[in-house]
């Protein structure tokens, strides 16, 4: 999927509301995204994070400020018969994941609040 950030704990991006992830959204507004390095190998070091949040198609002020953060990212126009609309999610919870630095296995959760990011847990699996 391409992405783009639309502020601080907030994604964007463009689908076809007929999508099975559009129809998903608009029966039940939960979801989750994972953002990883695809070029990683398994059993080395691994990096990514997860969010856990809400998301749905967004209106108005909010689409016009979401087509202004995706259009910086990518050369969309948001016009015409063929437009998709833009979604948001934003993040209650996110987990990172960066094994080089925290060790294997090791998972630390945040919340995310109006201040910005705090700490929730930190879980190791060995």
């Amino acid at each position: 999927m391409y992405f783009a950030w639309g502020g601080p704990f907030e994604i964007v991006w463009i689908s076809d509301t007929d999508s099975r992830h559009s129809r998903n959204l608009a029966a039940k507004p939960a979801a989750a995204i994972t953002i990883y390095d695809s070029h990683q190998t398994w059993g080395r070091p691994d990096r990514g994070i997860q969010l856990f949040g809400t998301a749905g198609v967004v209106t108005g002020g909010a689409a016009e400020q979401a087509a202004r953060a995706y259009s910086a990212r990518f050369p969309y126009e948001p016009s015409g018969p063929d437009t998709y609309p833009f979604y948001r999610f934003r993040p209650r919870e996110v987990k990172l994941f960066y094994e080089r630095i925290l060790g294997a296995g090791t998972l630390v959760s945040a919340k995310v609040t109006r201040d910005g990011l705090a700490w929730a847990r930190t879980e190791v699996f060995i």
